[in-house]
């Protein structure tokens, strides 16, 4: 480049001086000015220095911003791999949480069932003493078996997700999530 550069500038003085040599002697005896030689040649001097430092630090500027570009590009890609990582990490993390409450879930219907498997037996006994209140009893006691069932299974589901959350999620994934595992398990108490 440097080359390029001197060459440049040696060309254009070159046809500087052929366009002055082809003027003549008539040209300074027109405009009257000894010096004007000397001024072409201080012009060339000072051309020549110019185009010399900027073929000198040109290159080495230029070098430094390639590298500064390809360092910022890396450190970019860098980054997107990471997030890249990160989201997928988290995809995994969202369906781990998934399967889990599916878990307990099921855990919570099973015991559900139980219960209620049991309040019909007892119920059965006592069917034929006290036809009416047992009825009556048995009715409550199904609605506070599956309320507090419920109730136990989404405050356990809770705090198994909180906990998984904490460990694994940012303050705003966390309070995002949770906003919406509680108002599915709100909906969820309301339509049955």
């Amino acid at each position: 480049m440097m080359r390029r550069v001197i060459w440049a500038v040696m060309l254009g003085l070159g046809l500087a001086f052929l366009a002055f040599a082809q003027e003549g002697s008539a040209g300074v005896a027109e405009t009257g000015d000894p010096w004007l030689v000397w001024k072409w040649i201080n012009f060339a001097i000072l051309a020549a220095g110019l185009g010399y430092l900027i073929g000198k630090a040109a290159p080495a500027y230029f070098q430094g911003r390639r590298v500064e570009i390809q360092n910022a590009l890396t450190e970019a890609t860098r980054q997107i791999k990471d997030a890249e990582a990160k989201a997928a990490d988290l995809e995994l993390r969202f369906s781990s949480i998934k399967n889990e409450i599916e878990r307990l879930r099921g855990e919570a219907r099973s015991a559900m069932a139980a219960e209620s498997q049991r309040i019909r037996h007892e119920t059965e006994k006592h069917l034929k003493r006290v036809e009416e209140q047992t009825e009556q009893e048995i009715t409550l006691m199904k609605r506070a078996a599956r309320e507090e069932l419920r109730k136990f299974s989404a405050r356990l589901a809770l705090e198994l997700a909180a906990q998984r959350i904490k460990t694994r999620m940012t303050g705003d994934t966390e309070a995002g999530l949770v906003d919406r595992f509680v108002s599915d398990l709100r909906h969820r108490v309301r339509s049955n």
